[in-house]
């Protein structure tokens, strides 16, 4: 997925997945999955796609500061 936020846009096919959770199951009207990207100039940003009452009924891209991705990656115990 690309998505153009200010002047630049995010691509999850070019950026590098560093983590992924998934909330639910497949089909949940309620389930989603989230993402974490990391782009080559070192910029955080969280994808999120969802059935349609989950907070992601639009499938969407998300920025982060480093240190929101950190913490993501803490809950998940990613390294």
């Amino acid at each position: 997925m690309q998505q153009k936020i200010g002047r630049k846009i995010y691509d999850t096919e070019k950026a590098t997945n560093i983590g992924s959770k998934i909330v639910g199951e497949f089909g949940q009207p309620d389930g989603f999955e989230e993402k974490l990207y990391v782009t080559e100039d070192g910029k955080f940003f969280l994808y999120g796609a969802g059935g349609g009452n989950s907070p992601y009924s639009d499938p969407s891209i998300q920025l982060l500061t480093t240190g929101q991705a950190n913490k993501w990656k803490k809950i998940f115990s990613l390294k």
